[in-house]
Parts: C-alpha cells; sequence; structure tokens
C-alpha cells in the first residue's frame, strides 16, 4: 500500500523508521546551525556555553521555540527513507496544532562548522510558538517519539536572565511521560561560514551529474512508488550517449510567463523545425505523484525525463532544427534555489561543480533565457487557469525563491 499525503498515523511513522537502519546521535558539541526565518533571514546559532551575541529572531517573546533533526544517512537506501520521513514530518508539523496562532515550522540545518566538505548537514525543524504552551509541546514529543530513531531528542529554547536564551536538550524515552534532561548550554550567535552548509553536498542529492547517479535513487524507490519503475523502464530504452544530428538544436528557457510559448512557436514555424518540451509529455500523468516527493526524489525524476528528452534531440536533430522548451537549466536551477536557504548570495559560488553541465547529457547548441518584470509575468500569470507545480506556485508568492 502507497500512502501518498495527508497526515501519516503514528503507526506508519513507526513502520518507516523499522526499516531505517538510523542512530540517533546525540547533538554534538561544536556544531552549528542555520535557521531560515520568515524573509529569507538566516539566523546562525550554536550553543557551547561561550561567550557570545544572542541570535537574533528567535524565541519570539514570550514564547518558546524546538528544534529537532533527522539522523544524515549515508546509503541510497537510507538517504530516500530518510528524506521521505523529513517531507512527512514537514506535513505534518503545517496541520493543526503545531500551526495554531503564529506558530511556525521553520527549516533547520545542523553542521560542523569544522569541515563543510565532510558529511551533509542534518536537516530538521525549529518550531516557534507565540506562546508557551505545555499541550504543544507533548503533541511534539509524541510525534517525535513516533517517527525518530529512539531514543529521540528534542532541543527546548528558553530565555533566561539578562537577555541570554538558554538550550536544554532532551532525551525522550518510549513512554508519554519519559523523557531525561540531557545538559543545558547557552546559545550564542555563529559565525557565517564562507558559503552555504548545504552547497557542498547538492551534487548527486539535488542536481545529479549523471543518468545513473539519478537512476540509483529512483531504483530505491520502486518499492515505495510504483510509478518509478515505469520511469526506469522508459529511461533504460534510451541509449546512453545519444549524439546530436546534422540540425541546430535551441532550447528555450525562462521562468513561466517570459514569452516561452510564444518565441518557440515562432522559432518552429520560422526554422521548420520540430518542437520537444522537457519534461516530455510521456511522463506528465506522473508529474504530480513526484512533484509530492522531497527533492532528492523529485529532482531524480527531472533529471532522468531531460536524458529521455535527450534521446528524442538525438533522433529529432538529424531530420530537421529542434527547439526545446526548457532543458536541464530548470532542472538544476529549481534544485539548488530550493535547497538552498536564504537570498541570492547565499547561492553557491560561480564556477561551483553544482553549475556544470553532466558529461553524459546532450548539449544544445544555443541557450536562449527569457526575462521579464516582475509585474508583467504576475499580470500575464493572472489570465492563466493552468494547473501549477508546489514550485511554481511558490515562484509567485516567494520573491527571494523566484530571484534566486
Amino acid at each position: 500500500m502507497v500512502h501518498r499525503g495527508g497526515l501519516l498515523p503514528s503507526l506508519l511513522l513507526r513502520s518507516m523508521m523499522s526499516s531505517l537502519p538510523l542512530h540517533a546521535a546525540p547533538v554534538e558539541a561544536g556544531r552549528c546551525f542555520v535557521a531560515a526565518l520568515p524573509g529569507s533571514e538566516l539566523v546562525y546559532f550554536t550553543a557551547n556555553g561561550s561567550d557570545g551575541a544572542r541570535p537574533l529572531g528567535f524565541p519570539p517573546s514570550p514564547g518558546r521555540c524546538y528544534s529537532f533533526c533527522i539522523p544524515a544517512a549515508q546509503s541510497p537506501r537510507e538517504r530516500v527513507r530518510a528524506a521521505r520521513l523529513h517531507k512527512r514530518l514537514q506535513q505534518r508539523l503545517s496541520q493543526a496544532p503545531f500551526v495554531a496562532g503564529d506558530s511556525e515550522a521553520l527549516p533547520l540545518l545542523s553542521y560542523d562548522p569544522q569541515d563543510l566538505d565532510a558529511a551533509p548537514p542534518e536537516k530538521g525543524f525549529l518550531v516557534r510558538l507565540a506562546q508557551a504552551a505545555p499541550e504543544m509541546e507533548r503533541c511534539l514529543e509524541a510525534l517525535l517519539r513516533s517517527a525518530l530513531p529512539a531514543p529521540a531528542q528534542l532541543c527546548v529554547y528558553q530565555e533566561a536572565g539578562d537577555n541570554q536564551l538558554w538550550r536544554a536538550l532532551w532525551r525522550l524515552g518510549g513512554t508519554a511521560e519519559g523523557k531525561e534532561l540531557v545538559g543545558r548550554a547557552r546559545v550564542v550567535q555563529a559565525p557565517q561560514p564562507a558559503r552555504h552548509p548545504a552547497a557542498s553536498h547538492l551534487l548527486d542529492a539535488a542536481v545529479f551529474r549523471s543518468r545513473e547517479a539519478a537512476r540509483g535513487v529512483l531504483e530505491e524507490c520502486t518499492t515505495l512508488i510504483p510509478e518509478a519503475k515505469a520511469v526506469l523502464d522508459l529511461v533504460d530504452k534510451c541509449s546512453e550517449l545519444p549524439k546530436r544530428g546534422s540540425f541546430p538544436v535551441i532550447v528555450i528557457e525562462g521562468l513561466d510567463a517570459t514569452g516561452k510559448t510564444t518565441i518557440t512557436e515562432s522559432l518552429k514555424d520560422s526554422l521548420n523545425a520540430i518542437m520537444l518540451r522537457s519534461p516530455p509529455s510521456c511522463v506528465s500523468q506522473w508529474r504530480k505523484i513526484f512533484d509530492d516527493e522531497p527533492t532528492l526524489i523529485r529532482r531524480a525524476f527531472y533529471a532522468l525525463t531531460n536524458y529521455i528528452v535527450a534521446s528524442e534531440i538525438a533522433k529529432e536533430s538529424t531530420k530537421s532544427p529542434v527547439i526545446v522548451d526548457r532543458y536541464w537549466h530548470s532542472t538544476a536551477a529549481y534544485a539548488i534555489a530550493t535547497e538552498i536557504s536564504g537570498k541570492v548570495s547565499d547561492l553557491p559560488p560561480l564556477h561551483h561543480p553544482v553549475y556544470c553541465w553532466p558529461e553524459d547529457l546532450l548539449k544544445p547548441d544555443l541557450v536562449i533565457l527569457l526575462t521579464v518584470s516582475s509585474a508583467e509575468r504576475i499580470r500575464r500569470l493572472q489570465g492563466r487557469g493552468a494547473e501549477k507545480t508546489r514550485e511554481e506556485a511558490e515562484l509567485e508568492v516567494d520573491r527571494f525563491f523566484r530571484q534566486k
């Protein structure tokens, strides 16, 4: 039975975790954290008891904050299951009682500041409550007991005298009331690292370097998502290193409502060209399914659709010019903008490996990027009734995501 959407019952969360051999490692001294606050402001902090300024933005007085992270996974199977668990927890935290009033769950990363390249950051959440609420705390503890590897851990942040912020680390037992205080530490600002903590781990987790890297993720999904097998069957029918024909291949890129349809149709008529789209129509019936999956799985799906399009390009470019509506650039841009919290300045620097074209993916001859003012784009979108993906909807309301 495949569960798609809605709230996961505790029994299903426990079943998911029973097949996920993660270990509930203690919150290590010296680790740092970065939380994405409303407005895409990033707050870096640590809890090492040293002197330093209090981080801005939490908790909202007189409220309280909580945080937890999902233990890092190493093998492909563990990564898939951990990613799906994170997604389910995100869905659960967006439902009552966790969104009452001004309460909110914000993205959180835990990382080693001494070596950003060593291990991927652990993903989690910073839960901010506008008012201290014992019942909400009990609900959060119950959720973590049912979802995370035992013993689950929960960090509780409280204000103290002299405007100080302290974190209490609790180890949750198996019973409803059982928990043990592991320790308390003062929370202070942490230096902002030279690059975003997630930047070094985007490759093959959000942006895939090869067909096989993306394929490996979907192979681990076949028992969880039946449609993954159908996608893999389509990919396996495509040649591994397709070559362009003698006719030019032109890719048109841009956000929705920037004029891609107008330009591509005009070029198609002018050049007597074949028109292709990415993702191709042969996978359209599965897009909604994969759009509801976490980034790791969703991006693997879209990466593989580019290889399906590449096979079509190779075939058609032997007969006529080819115009492609979106390609690898859109896949990579959405992935990076989603995984790198914050603003444009937080994106990986120029010449970072994440921007390199996959060596086994057919390259176009020319790429044209269309842009238009935000006001004009919104005006055009208002006249459309087409169904949007989650990311396309987010583009309309989040200007920082749109800029990235």
